[in-house]
């Protein structure tokens, strides 16, 4: 009896495992599960410990051994998701983002989605000008630590938070001048509410980027909002599709195609590759998701999509959740006192810091330093006003401030600077700060030694000219090597894409012929069937008085038949007999 009980609660041990779950305020939630429990299952238990009633806009993510990110299918089971050992660890984080926080019902719900954007600003997701990034810092300000306080608040004290990747002086003071000045007497609840509506109009607001390539391998960012699909390219937005203009999204292995028909008479086709075909087929789920959540009506319409158009082939996949105009009209019936906010407050952050002392811009010598301010501040306000935020790439803390993509340009009166940005890279984790740039220092000596003798000027310009010439040459032969070595690279890897193009139109050649083989066979049994049978219809009479099926019938059927019958009563007699 003692065994039992200990072999029945060994196995109950085995059955359970832990969860980890990293809320949005970087606090955790542990709790022990089933292994057969399913996503809804967790859910539910963290939005009961938040008391979130507005759920469906949120999600838990996992990342796999392989360091791909996923989002926790809450129909499935948990331990069959996460491919590593228990205790799993996940996060929370925004899934769906509102399209207008204003609407959304409750302040527990708009506090979690303000924690959330507040995160994509910190980690470079949420791009802005200058202006606008001073605001929304000063909007976290005033929402963290409330009105300025001369007694509390000393001179400097904005540079204690961190709320971008990089940051400025000058900036950190216009962040405190709005803070001071504009702000005051604001709520925690009324910050929250301005800075989500300021971060709601910029264009990046939402996005969650997927690192892809493009036909020419150029690289881009491909991401979902709230009012559809955008992609990120260079410095600029290149593509954005409304939610009502795409029609099909579809991948297959590495490739990921959009379809969309932006007028009646156009219709486009955008192709885009991922590093591997695990990323290209979450990027997939996630379009079919947010297609389903934001242009969909009622959940009613959601349909099973499939990853390619021919059998037995690709990926289906199903969104089982509501959609916006649903989520919306739920949230209205909520009655209920407003749940307690335990704001987070001060309290430092591991992926998002709020007090931290930050990359600063001081380690730069003082005769650099108005330069540097300069091309920070000027140079963000110098851009062009269009619809596009302009994501700028910054320097880790070990980096020197030499870019090889961005230059500040010496002009004006008085060594004034000011920052020419050029095409840059859009990367998630990028500040919305242009890059300062070194400047060289002293001027060229008048003369110079050459095998350690001095040579006069016209010596020296002579041997500059030569020196020249020669690096020209020399420049040139190598421009040479390397633009044959890159026929003969493009070459093989045209040869290459043109070998792999013709194996898979092969396989899907193959791959259709067998389908339809099975489909006749199938189709010929079905016949034979109902021919043999004694359904009495029109055309199979017809087909039973034919000369073929006669002979069918009495030279094959009936001696196959009378085979099985036999086979079965010798086998129902063996088993008798056992």
């Amino acid at each position: 009896m003692l065994s039992r009980l200990m072999s029945s609660s060994i196995r109950s041990l085995d059955r359970e495992c832990n969860c980890t779950v990293r809320l949005l305020d970087d606090s955790e939630y542990t709790c022990t599960i089933q292994r057969d429990a399913k996503g809804q299952y967790l859910f539910d238990l963290i939005c009961h410990h938040l008391n979130l009633l507005e759920k469906d806009y949120f999600g838990i993510r996992y990342v796999d051994p392989d360091k791909q990110r996923h989002w926790l299918e809450f129909s499935k089971s948990i331990a069959k998701q996460i491919k590593s050992q228990p205790p799993f660890t996940m996060c929370l984080r925004v899934k769906f983002y509102p399209p207008d926080p204003a609407a959304l019902r409750e302040e527990i719900t708009r506090y979690l989605v303000f924690l959330q954007v507040k995160r994509d600003l910190y980690h470079g997701r949420l791009l802005c000008k200058t202006s606008d990034a001073a605001l929304l810092a000063a909007y976290i300000l005033q929402a963290e630590i409330g009105d300025y306080d001369p007694g509390k608040h000393p001179e400097g004290y904005s540079s204690k938070f961190q709320f971008f990747p990089k940051h400025s002086e000058k900036l950190e003071r216009r962040i405190a001048d709005i803070h001071k000045t504009e702000l005051i007497g604001q709520t925690p609840e009324t910050s929250e509410l301005n800075f989500l509506q300021k971060a709601q109009m910029l264009e990046t607001y939402g996005v969650d980027p997927h690192p892809c390539k493009d036909v020419s391998g150029n690289p881009a960012f491909l991401a979902f909002t709230p009012f559809g699909f955008t992609v990120l390219q260079g410095n600029r937005r290149v593509h954005f599709l409304k939610w009502e203009e795409v029609t099909k999204l579809k991948f297959e292995a590495k490739t990921f195609h959009i379809y969309a028909n932006q007028t009646e008479d156009r219709k486009i086709i955008l192709t885009y590759f991922a590093h591997t075909p695990e990323a290209c087929k979450h990027l997939w789920k996630c379009g079919v998701e947010n297609q389903a959540f934001y242009k969909l009506e009622k959940s009613s319409q959601v349909r099973t999509v499939s990853s390619s158009n021919l059998f037995f082939k690709g990926s289906r996949f199903r969104y089982s959740g509501k959609v916006a105009k649903e989520v919306m009209e739920q949230s209205a019936k909520i009655k209920r006192d407003p749940p307690e906010i335990h704001r987070a407050g001060m309290v430092p952050s591991r992926s998002c810091p709020s007090i931290t002392h930050g990359p600063r811009l001081t380690s730069v010598p003082r005769t650099r330093r108005r330069a540097v301010h300069i091309s920070i501040m000027e140079g963000l306000e110098s851009l062009r006003d269009s619809a596009h935020s302009t994501p700028v790439r910054s320097v880790s803390d070990g980096d020197s401030f030499m870019s090889s993509r961005g230059h500040v340009v010496q002009g004006g009166e008085a060594g004034g600077a000011s920052a020419i940005i050029s095409d840059d890279s859009y990367s998630p984790s990028d500040s919305v700060l242009p890059t300062p740039v070194a400047e060289h220092g002293g001027d060229m000596p008048p003369a110079r030694h050459l095998n350690g003798a001095t040579c006069s000027a016209d010596e020296e310009r002579d041997s500059q000219a030569s020196a020249a010439s020669n690096k020209e040459r020399l420049a040139a032969d190598a421009a040479s090597r390397r633009r044959r070595a890159l026929g003969v690279v493009r070459s093989r890897g045209s040869a290459s894409g043109d070998v792999q193009e013709l194996n898979k139109f092969v396989l899907s050649v193959l791959r259709l012929f067998l389908v339809t083989i099975g489909l006749l066979f199938a189709l010929l049994l079905l016949l034979i069937v109902l021919t043999e049978s004694d359904l009495d219809v029109a055309f199979l009479r017809d087909i039973r008085k034919t000369p073929e099926f006669q002979q069918f019938h009495f030279e094959y059927f009936c001696p196959l038949r009378r085979w099985f019958a036999c086979k079965l009563r010798w086998m129902g007699g063996f088993l008798v007999s056992k």
